[in-house]
This record gives C-alpha cells, sequence and structure tokens, in this order.
C-alpha cells in the first residue's frame, strides 16, 4: 500500500466517521450496519455494468426494507471511489473530505429508498 492511498483511505474514514456520529442515532444505529467499500476507481466489472469510470460512489444491493425479498446477489452496500473523490476534488483535502461526507449520505440516501430528485433537494446532488 502506498503512502498516497494510506492518506485517502485515513482522510476517508476519518470523515466517514464523523458524518455517521453527526447521524439522529436511529438513522446511525442503521447506517452504521451498511458496509462501506473503499476502492480507488469502479473496477472492469462495475464499468462493463454501465458504472461510469469516473464515478465517485455507487449503492449496490437492495434497499433498505427490500433486502428480505430482493433478488440480488449482492448485499447492500456503499462503495466510495477515493481516486475519483480526490481528483473531483482538486486534489485540496477539504474539499475531497467534503465530497466523501456528500458523497457518503448520497448513497446512504439510495439505500434508504431515496431518488435522485429527493437528493438534490436535499443538497446531495
Amino acid at each position: 500500500m502506498n503512502a498516497a492511498w494510506e492518506k485517502l483511505t485515513r482522510l476517508a474514514q476519518d470523515e466517514l466517521d464523523a458524518t455517521l456520529a453527526a447521524l439522529p442515532a436511529p438513522l446511525r444505529k442503521r447506517a452504521s450496519q451498511l458496509p462501506v467499500i473503499l476502492e480507488a476507481v469502479p473496477n472492469a466489472g462495475l464499468v462493463a455494468d454501465g458504472i461510469k469510470p469516473d464515478t465517485l460512489g455507487v449503492f449496490t444491493g437492495p434497499s433498505f426494507g427490500d433486502e428480505d425479498n430482493s433478488a440480488s446477489p449482492l448485499p447492500p452496500q456503499i462503495i466510495l471511489f477515493l481516486t475519483n473523490l480526490w481528483e473531483f476534488a482538486g486534489e485540496q483535502e477539504a474539499l475531497f473530505r467534503h465530497e466523501i461526507r456528500t458523497t457518503y449520505l448520497h448513497e446512504l440516501g439510495h439505500y434508504l429508498g431515496l431518488e435522485e430528485d429527493d437528493l438534490f433537494e436535499r443538497g446531495l446532488e
């Protein structure tokens, strides 16, 4: 693991921990059970499935409430693409942390069943 990746993962995890801690207790409990995977960029399989190579994050699997009734082979999870987020933030640490928070909350919203319009109205575009 190189130093740059270690820095990105540390910054991202710190921001995820702070964001999770700031959520209301019932939502925090549910969100803390949802895995967050940190990757550099979307892998070839995700790109083949239609995920753009410059995507910042993605929610996969069934949304909350559909987990028991879903035919999805994947468990619910959020994947954040740290290299894409770092480049999107212009390699600025404060902006990177902001984008981690915004992207995490956006994908958490998808898990909770919110659509893009709902997320946009909440400033999580």
